[in-house]
């Protein structure tokens, strides 16, 4: 159900309220600029290992090494991200970057053996900029408490599948119109400028909280965001929405190249990001009634419920309107997953906890390729769209089971005592 409850300045909720939030338009251009290249990154290795090696198993192995590289130093990078600052992060971080991309690149293009192509994989893929949780955090900042919240969580949803089509798209047309190497050339480059140019906004990251201000354990001592339940269990809805990604763009490679039509892989991909896109804008600008938590109960089985047909496509255009329903149904459980961060998590450890999330995303996705990939070689190209169902299936049953540590403990504990009691207060 939605509401029209207005946020705490009297303007309702809605995109325009939140793009005249101060300072916004100052991180979201370079924003933009700077992530685009996290959704060229697995196909531009995807489409030059193929190309090297003729194997999408091996193409998918590598790219699924960088991806799990990322998913695990994702977080240790957002945990440095909210002690020193974004930027004494991220300006390192896009140079490493950079060096790495060029040195997979040129392994590649070399025929280097496939071990050489994992060990460079590692640190491509580990020093990969999370901005989008950047981002996410600065809002998180402006936001905190106030109803924009979610639709900046839908706006950032949005940002992201916008990303999702563009960056396949131009990934693929570099790598099969100019050279399969352009992709990822043009990916570093991307992440170079982008990431600089993000990093000079230094008025609208949050505060750096040095040791204090993020999670605390029961003795009082920092630890990790992921010590909080209910980010374990939203951890895991993502790790299955990254198979849905990664599932689907090395399927919708195979499925397109063994049509003889892999010139089409990028609108494929981007019809189904499309999809992602028109939802999520719908999501932000409705203003919500019930509890984020009960709407990822009700999103995410809808999302695997949308994957259970992609297997039997047998022509391009069934698949892309597979491919559209799949897209509309994961708009709404990404969206909700990530404004339940803002209730769960201290300000001081957001960054890390979108970064766990994120991580998440690109570690189901990597799974999802390689999977995908092997099943691929051993039977066709829509024995890889299993993946999707399987995914999310999994994923599913967890949430199902864990749902109780989506709810905020102060909410729980108001349910526990009911609406009207009160703790009992000393009086001198």
């Amino acid at each position: 159900m939605a509401s029209t409850v207005n946020d705490p300045t009297g303007e309702r909720p809605g995109y325009g309220s939140l793009l005249r939030t101060r300072g916004a338009l100052s991180f979201l251009l370079p924003g933009f600029l700077a992530r685009q290249p996290f959704a060229m990154l697995t196909i531009g290795i995807l489409l030059l290992v193929n190309h090297t090696t003729g194997s999408y198993g091996t193409a998918g192995t590598v790219s699924a090494t960088a991806g799990v590289a990322m998913a695990l130093f994702a977080p240790q990078s957002g945990k440095l991200a909210d002690r020193f600052g974004q930027a004494a992060v991220l300006i390192p971080g896009v140079i490493v970057h950079a060096a790495a991309i060029s040195l997979l690149t040129a392994l590649a293009l070399s025929d280097a053996p496939v071990w050489a192509l994992l060990v460079a994989a590692v640190p491509a893929g580990a020093s990969t900029p999370q901005i989008g949780p950047m981002v996410r955090a600065r809002w998180a900042a402006k936001l905190d408490g106030s109803p924009l919240m979610t639709t900046a969580a839908a706006f950032e949803s949005v940002t992201d599948e916008f990303t999702f089509v563009i960056g396949p798209v131009l990934a693929t047309a570099l790598c099969t119109g100019v050279h399969p190497a352009a992709g990822l050339i043009a990916e570093a480059a991307l992440t170079l400028i982008g990431g600089l140019l993000f990093a000079t906004q230094r008025r609208t990251q949050p505060q750096p909280n040095g040791a204090a201000g993020a999670v605390a354990g029961a003795d009082g001592k920092r630890v990790s965001a992921l010590s909080v339940p209910g980010v374990r269990v939203l951890a895991v809805s993502m790790l299955g929405i990254g198979t849905v990604f990664g599932g689907m763009q090395v399927s919708m490679t195979a499925f397109t190249k063994e049509l003889g039509e892999p010139g089409l892989n990028g609108l494929m991909y981007g019809v189904f990001a499309a999809g992602n896109m028109i939802a999520g804008i719908v999501c932000g600008a409705v203003a919500w009634k019930t509890s984020p938590q009960r709407r990822l109960l009700i999103a995410y089985p809808l999302l695997a419920l949308a994957t259970t047909p992609l297997w039997a496509a047998h022509a391009l255009p069934l698949l892309g309107g597979f491919g559209l329903l799949v897209g509309l149904c994961i708009a709404p459980a990404l969206i909700t997953g990530y404004t339940l961060v803002e209730k769960l998590v201290p300000a001081g450890a957001r960054t890390e906890a979108f970064t766990w999330l994120t991580g998440a995303v690109g570690l189901g996705q990597a799974a999802g390729a390689t999977v995908g990939g092997r099943l691929i070689d051993a039977h066709s190209a829509s024995t890889g769209f299993l993946v999707p169902l399987g995914g999310t299936a999994l994923a599913l049953v967890v949430l199902l089971a864990l749902r109780k540590a989506l709810t905020p403990q102060g909410e729980s504990l108001l349910a526990a005592r009911g609406v009207g009691h009160r703790e009992p207060v000393s009086v001198d």
